[in-house]
Order: C-alpha cells, then structure tokens, then sequence
C-alpha cells in the first residue's frame, strides 16, 4: 500500500506492514533460542560443577523483557550417600539458591537415574548477550545425559 505525503495533509501514518517488536503486547514471545547437547559428563565434587554443553546465549531487544530459561536433561547417582543438586547461572551468577539450587533431586545411598526440567523466569535488565547455563552438584559420582540422552536448553524473550 502506497502512503501518501502531501503538504496539506502532512504523515499521519507510515507503515512498513511488518509487525515490529514494540508492536507486540507485554507477555508476548520475542525470539527463541535452544540447543540440544548429548555429551555426558560426570562430576563427584560437591560443589557447583558447569555441564560444558548446556548452555545458551540470548541477546535481549530491551531492558525491560524478561529471559524464560527452560533447562532438560538426565542424570544418574551412583551408590553411596549422595545428594544431587542442579541450579542455572547467567553468567558468573546462580539464579536459585545458592547451595540447593532448584531443590534437592535426589537424597539417598541408591543408584537413581531420572529426568528433570528446570524453568526460572529471569529478568536479566540489559540488551547485551546473556549467556544461561546448567550447573550441578552431588557428592558421589554424578552423571549428566545420561544413557545417550540429549539435553535442551531453552531461552525465550519475554515481553516486558
């Protein structure tokens, strides 16, 4: 569709036809980022540990929007007293509890394998590249993708 400009009338309206970010409503989603990772990898230090491949990058539109971090993987205990935690970092910073993360997964002395899906609705105030990640913890050998598995990490631009 042609605008039309003109001395008399003036723009009262320019329009390209396509649907601009700030055209969308507070709730909206902007943009997706995921990957999929299947490398396992094992950890048997208590203490926060980085899985190397669950891990995303988003750049933001605004300050204003908020990052819906959605993190799937497997993971196996070994036997033995342990506890298992697993928690998301933006960047050098643990978004859930320090040193229970998303709650405690499993406690126990048994072998247990499971599945679990995380999912934290950040509000990272910025428009630069934001980098969210999986770290976990247990305190006997603990296994990420497990059996083959592929973990997915998901970041979803909000809306603010």
């Amino acid at each position: 569709m042609a605008t039309l400009i003109s001395g008399a009338t003036g723009v009262n309206k320019i329009q390209t036809g396509a649907i601009e970010t700030g055209d969308m409503p507070t709730g909206s989603v902007l943009q997706v980022v995921s990957v999929a990772n299947g490398t396992t990898e094992s950890s048997t230090t208590g203490s926060w540990v980085a899985h190397s491949g669950l891990t995303a990058t988003i750049t933001p539109s605004s300050t204003s929007n908020k990052i819906l971090v959605s993190i799937a993987f497997s993971y196996r205990t070994a036997n033995g007293t342990n506890n298992f935690n697993a928690t998301v970092y933006r960047g050098s910073t643990n978004l859930l509890h320090t040193t229970k993360g998303s709650g405690t997964l499993f406690s126990g002395s048994s072998y247990y394998q499971a599945h679990q899906t995380i999912q934290f609705l950040d509000s990272p105030s910025t428009t630069s590249a934001t980098t969210y990640q999986l770290y976990y913890a247990g305190s006997t050998t603990t296994t990420i993708n497990t059996d083959s598995g592929i973990g997915t990490v998901t970041l979803q631009e909000i809306a603010g």
